[in-house]
């Protein structure tokens, strides 16, 4: 349950407990180049994995900072310290979810089930029936927490020179 909402300037603080999750942008924060750092860490379990390799080592700090210009970013605090992030892009017909990590010493902790609330509450502010997001067929892992979450597969995508699906397709009902 998301505890007592707070508002913050551009921001919106959800409090549970001593997780703070934050939405919006925040000039004085967050510092792209640690932002980008903290992916990548969180990442790094499916540089193994994956085929091709993700789209994040393209990334930059200005890319993250342009990125969230454009779509919502979602944060995750635990006391002062960062411990999750996601951007969510409004659509048409759905809200996609999008670069979700959560530091690894803090998995399993109900922290992307947070933003996830977060996510769905965000979408029905947008007037969405439905959350999307793309996972990598290699990680199999992360289906499941998805399919935990509510999201079932509607499709399969496939990177440019590839013969055979990359990734597949969630969905969840809001």
């Amino acid at each position: 349950m998301i505890g007592t909402v707070r508002s913050h300037g551009y921001c919106e603080t959800v409090v549970s407990l001593d997780l703070n999750i934050v939405t919006g942008s925040d000039s004085d924060t967050p510092d792209w180049d640690e932002l980008l750092k903290f992916i990548h860490k969180a990442f790094a379990y499916m540089e193994k994995l994956i085929d091709p390799p993700s789209s994040l080592h393209r990334m930059t700090a200005k890319n993250l900072c342009d990125k969230a210009s454009k779509e919502i970013l979602v944060l995750a605090y635990l006391r002062d310290t960062l411990v999750g992030c996601m951007f969510c892009r409004t659509e048409s017909d759905c809200l996609c979810v999008g670069k979700v990590a959560v530091s690894p010493q803090h998995q399993g902790q109900g922290i992307g089930k947070k933003m996830f609330e977060t996510a769905f509450e965000l979408a029905k502010q947008h007037c969405l029936s439905e959350l999307e997001l793309e996972t990598r067929v290699e990680l199999t892992e992360n289906h499941l927490t998805f399919a935990n979450l509510g999201f079932v597969q509607t499709g399969t995508s496939a990177h440019e020179g590839y013969n055979q699906p990359t990734s597949i397709i969630m969905r969840a009902s809001v």
